[in-house]
Protein backbone atom coordinates (compact mmCIF):
# COMPACT_ATOMS: atom_id res chain seq x y z
CA UNK A 1 0.00 0.00 0.00
CA UNK A 2 1.19 3.44 -0.73
CA UNK A 3 -0.03 7.45 0.00
CA UNK A 4 -1.45 9.36 -2.25
CA UNK A 5 -1.99 13.12 -2.41
CA UNK A 6 -4.32 15.03 -4.46
CA UNK A 7 -1.94 18.53 -4.70
CA UNK A 8 -3.02 19.61 -8.44
CA UNK A 9 -5.51 22.49 -7.64
CA UNK A 10 -4.90 26.29 -8.22
CA UNK A 11 -6.50 27.32 -4.61
CA UNK A 12 -7.56 30.80 -5.60
CA UNK A 13 -8.88 31.55 -2.22
CA UNK A 14 -5.77 31.66 -0.50
CA UNK A 15 -4.00 34.06 -2.44
CA UNK A 16 -1.45 35.49 -2.34
CA UNK A 17 0.34 32.43 -1.24
CA UNK A 18 -1.02 30.46 -3.93
CA UNK A 19 0.40 33.38 -5.99
CA UNK A 20 3.42 31.20 -6.64
CA UNK A 21 2.84 27.93 -4.86
CA UNK A 22 0.02 24.99 -4.73
CA UNK A 23 -1.91 24.22 -1.57
CA UNK A 24 0.07 21.93 -0.41
CA UNK A 25 3.14 23.66 -0.29
CA UNK A 26 1.39 26.56 1.80
CA UNK A 27 3.49 26.71 5.44
CA UNK A 28 1.20 26.00 8.70
CA UNK A 29 3.56 25.64 11.25
CA UNK A 30 6.94 27.46 10.93
CA UNK A 31 8.30 25.94 8.02
CA UNK A 32 5.81 23.10 7.95
CA UNK A 33 3.76 22.54 4.64
CA UNK A 34 0.47 20.58 4.61
CA UNK A 35 1.82 18.25 2.25
CA UNK A 36 4.83 18.02 5.29
CA UNK A 37 1.94 16.80 7.39
CA UNK A 38 0.20 14.35 5.17
CA UNK A 39 3.60 13.05 4.63
CA UNK A 40 4.59 12.88 7.80
CA UNK A 41 1.27 10.47 8.82
CA UNK A 42 1.90 8.53 6.12
CA UNK A 43 5.09 7.77 7.59
CA UNK A 44 3.68 7.37 11.43
CA UNK A 45 1.70 4.53 9.57
CA UNK A 46 4.19 2.74 7.97
CA UNK A 47 3.92 3.75 4.49
CA UNK A 48 7.07 4.03 2.81
CA UNK A 49 6.19 5.25 -0.80
CA UNK A 50 3.86 7.83 -1.93
CA UNK A 51 2.54 9.73 -5.40
CA UNK A 52 1.32 13.13 -5.42
CA UNK A 53 -0.69 14.73 -8.42
CA UNK A 54 0.56 17.83 -9.36
CA UNK A 55 -0.78 20.60 -11.38
CA UNK A 56 -0.73 23.94 -10.30
CA UNK A 57 2.87 25.22 -9.39
CA UNK A 58 4.55 21.73 -10.19
CA UNK A 59 8.04 23.00 -10.03
CA UNK A 60 7.48 24.02 -6.95
CA UNK A 61 6.84 20.52 -5.80
CA UNK A 62 9.53 19.03 -8.25
CA UNK A 63 12.14 21.34 -6.52
CA UNK A 64 11.35 19.94 -3.16
CA UNK A 65 11.03 15.93 -3.86
CA UNK A 66 14.27 15.14 -2.46
CA UNK A 67 13.99 17.32 0.60
CA UNK A 68 10.85 15.80 1.41
CA UNK A 69 11.75 12.46 1.20
CA UNK A 70 14.48 12.94 2.85
CA UNK A 71 12.77 14.38 5.78
CA UNK A 72 10.28 11.96 6.21
CA UNK A 73 11.38 8.69 4.93
CA UNK A 74 8.99 8.56 2.09
CA UNK A 75 10.03 7.97 -1.38
CA UNK A 76 7.87 9.73 -3.87
CA UNK A 77 6.52 9.55 -7.22
CA UNK A 78 5.08 12.79 -8.95
CA UNK A 79 1.80 12.74 -11.57
CA UNK A 80 1.45 15.40 -13.64
CA UNK A 81 -2.04 16.56 -14.10
CA UNK A 82 -1.74 18.89 -17.02
CA UNK A 83 -5.43 20.18 -16.97
CA UNK A 84 -5.22 20.72 -13.33
CA UNK A 85 -6.10 24.56 -13.51
CA UNK A 86 -8.85 23.86 -16.01
CA UNK A 87 -10.59 20.48 -14.85
CA UNK A 88 -11.50 19.46 -11.26
CA UNK A 89 -10.08 16.25 -9.12
CA UNK A 90 -11.98 13.26 -10.96
CA UNK A 91 -9.41 13.81 -13.63
CA UNK A 92 -6.23 13.98 -11.30
CA UNK A 93 -7.43 10.78 -9.08
CA UNK A 94 -8.15 8.97 -12.30
CA UNK A 95 -4.30 9.82 -13.80
CA UNK A 96 -3.07 8.25 -10.63
CA UNK A 97 -5.04 4.79 -11.16
CA UNK A 98 -1.94 2.53 -12.14
CA UNK A 99 -0.40 4.18 -8.07
CA UNK A 100 -3.66 3.08 -6.21
CA UNK A 101 -3.56 -0.11 -7.87
CA UNK A 102 -1.35 -1.29 -5.44
CA UNK A 103 -3.49 -0.44 -2.57
CA UNK A 104 -3.70 3.50 -1.50
CA UNK A 105 -4.41 5.87 1.50
CA UNK A 106 -5.48 8.68 -0.06
CA UNK A 107 -5.22 12.05 1.50
CA UNK A 108 -6.60 15.71 -0.33
CA UNK A 109 -3.70 18.00 -0.45
CA UNK A 110 -5.18 20.47 1.30
CA UNK A 111 -6.31 18.46 4.46
CA UNK A 112 -4.95 19.29 7.93
CA UNK A 113 -5.57 16.57 10.21
CA UNK A 114 -3.87 14.57 13.06
CA UNK A 115 -2.47 10.97 11.92
CA UNK A 116 -4.99 9.31 13.86
CA UNK A 117 -7.09 9.40 11.07
CA UNK A 118 -4.86 6.97 8.83
CA UNK A 119 -5.08 4.67 12.02
CA UNK A 120 -8.90 4.46 12.01
CA UNK A 121 -8.84 4.41 7.98
CA UNK A 122 -6.35 1.28 8.55
CA UNK A 123 -8.11 -1.09 11.41
CA UNK A 124 -11.55 -0.46 9.29
CA UNK A 125 -9.56 -2.66 6.24
CA UNK A 126 -12.46 -4.91 5.20
CA UNK A 127 -14.54 -2.81 2.52
CA UNK A 128 -12.97 -2.11 -1.33
CA UNK A 129 -13.29 1.51 -0.35
CA UNK A 130 -13.52 3.10 3.40
CA UNK A 131 -14.42 6.64 3.62
CA UNK A 132 -13.40 9.10 6.69
CA UNK A 133 -16.21 10.60 7.95
CA UNK A 134 -16.61 13.55 10.52
CA UNK A 135 -20.47 12.84 11.88
CA UNK A 136 -19.67 14.78 15.41
CA UNK A 137 -19.61 18.74 13.30
CA UNK A 138 -22.65 20.86 12.61
CA UNK A 139 -22.67 20.58 8.94
CA UNK A 140 -23.51 23.48 6.29
CA UNK A 141 -23.75 23.81 2.94
CA UNK A 142 -20.38 23.93 1.59
CA UNK A 143 -19.55 20.34 2.94
CA UNK A 144 -19.08 17.11 1.12
CA UNK A 145 -22.48 15.44 2.31
CA UNK A 146 -22.71 11.71 3.14
CA UNK A 147 -25.58 9.20 2.94
CA UNK A 148 -25.14 5.77 4.17
CA UNK A 149 -27.77 2.76 3.77
CA UNK A 150 -28.98 0.63 6.45
CA UNK A 151 -26.46 -1.79 5.88
CA UNK A 152 -23.62 0.79 6.08
CA UNK A 153 -22.96 1.08 1.92
CA UNK A 154 -22.78 4.59 0.68
CA UNK A 155 -25.84 5.60 -0.97
CA UNK A 156 -25.01 9.71 -1.19
CA UNK A 157 -21.88 11.75 -1.59
CA UNK A 158 -22.16 15.16 -2.82
CA UNK A 159 -21.96 19.43 -1.49
CA UNK A 160 -25.64 19.28 -2.89
CA UNK A 161 -27.42 18.07 0.12
CA UNK A 162 -29.68 19.52 2.97
CA UNK A 163 -27.22 19.47 5.71
CA UNK A 164 -30.14 17.68 7.52
CA UNK A 165 -30.36 14.79 5.75
CA UNK A 166 -26.73 13.64 5.53
CA UNK A 167 -24.61 11.08 8.25
CA UNK A 168 -21.40 13.39 7.80
CA UNK A 169 -19.45 14.95 5.98
CA UNK A 170 -16.20 12.98 4.30
CA UNK A 171 -13.31 15.08 5.07
CA UNK A 172 -11.00 14.19 2.17
CA UNK A 173 -9.53 10.71 3.57
CA UNK A 174 -10.13 7.25 2.16
CA UNK A 175 -8.40 4.05 2.19
CA UNK A 176 -8.63 2.21 -1.45
CA UNK A 177 -8.19 -1.36 -1.62
CA UNK A 178 -6.29 -3.18 -4.32
CA UNK A 179 -9.28 -5.20 -6.19
CA UNK A 180 -11.37 -1.75 -5.99
CA UNK A 181 -8.95 -0.02 -8.49
CA UNK A 182 -9.78 -1.51 -11.53
CA UNK A 183 -14.02 -0.75 -11.23
CA UNK A 184 -13.04 2.87 -9.56
CA UNK A 185 -10.85 3.72 -12.16
CA UNK A 186 -13.73 3.10 -14.82
CA UNK A 187 -15.77 4.76 -12.08
CA UNK A 188 -13.60 8.24 -12.53
CA UNK A 189 -12.92 8.06 -16.15
CA UNK A 190 -16.77 8.28 -16.65
CA UNK A 191 -16.83 10.68 -14.31
CA UNK A 192 -14.77 12.91 -16.16
CA UNK A 193 -15.90 12.29 -19.39
CA UNK A 194 -19.48 13.17 -18.38
CA UNK A 195 -18.04 16.56 -16.69
CA UNK A 196 -14.99 17.26 -16.21
CA UNK A 197 -15.93 19.63 -13.47
CA UNK A 198 -16.78 17.11 -11.64
CA UNK A 199 -15.52 15.95 -8.24
CA UNK A 200 -13.17 12.67 -7.66
CA UNK A 201 -16.28 11.78 -4.69
CA UNK A 202 -18.57 12.32 -7.81
CA UNK A 203 -16.35 9.09 -9.17
CA UNK A 204 -17.20 7.09 -5.71
CA UNK A 205 -20.84 8.22 -6.33
CA UNK A 206 -20.18 6.49 -9.78
CA UNK A 207 -18.78 3.25 -8.29
CA UNK A 208 -21.46 3.05 -5.52
CA UNK A 209 -24.03 2.91 -8.13
CA UNK A 210 -22.58 0.86 -9.88
CA UNK A 211 -22.67 -1.71 -7.50
CA UNK A 212 -18.99 -1.26 -5.46
CA UNK A 213 -18.92 -1.31 -1.71
CA UNK A 214 -17.91 1.91 -0.37
CA UNK A 215 -18.53 2.40 3.58
CA UNK A 216 -17.65 4.88 6.40
CA UNK A 217 -15.31 5.13 8.63
CA UNK A 218 -16.44 7.27 11.68
CA UNK A 219 -13.10 9.85 12.87
CA UNK A 220 -14.44 10.38 16.10
CA UNK A 221 -14.34 14.11 17.83
CA UNK A 222 -11.45 15.16 16.30
CA UNK A 223 -10.23 18.52 14.96
CA UNK A 224 -9.19 19.08 10.96
CA UNK A 225 -9.92 21.58 9.18
CA UNK A 226 -9.89 21.73 5.02
CA UNK A 227 -7.94 24.82 4.03
CA UNK A 228 -9.31 26.69 1.28
CA UNK A 229 -9.65 29.92 2.02
CA UNK A 230 -7.37 32.39 5.06
CA UNK A 231 -10.04 31.92 7.53
CA UNK A 232 -9.10 28.24 7.15
CA UNK A 233 -5.24 28.48 7.23
CA UNK A 234 -5.40 30.84 10.25
CA UNK A 235 -7.45 27.58 11.61
CA UNK A 236 -5.03 24.83 10.44
CA UNK A 237 -2.26 27.02 11.93
CA UNK A 238 -3.95 26.86 15.60
CA UNK A 239 -4.19 23.34 15.08
CA UNK A 240 -0.88 22.14 14.13
CA UNK A 241 0.18 21.88 17.97
CA UNK A 242 -1.50 18.52 18.04
CA UNK A 243 -1.27 17.58 14.26
CA UNK A 244 2.79 15.85 15.27
CA UNK A 245 1.49 14.17 18.32
CA UNK A 246 0.41 10.51 18.63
Amino acid sequence: MIGLVLAAGAGRRLRPYTDTLPKALIPVDGGTTILDIALHNFAEVGLTEATIVVGYAAPEVHDRQAALERRHGVRLTLVHNAKAEQWNNAYSLWLAREHFGRGALLVNGDTVHPVSVERTLLAGRGPSILIAVDDVKKLADEEMKTVFDADGRLKKITKRMDPGDAHGEYIGATLIEPYAAPALAEALEATWRRDPNLYYEDGYQEYATRGGEVRGAPIGDVEWVEVDNLADLVRARELTGWQWGP
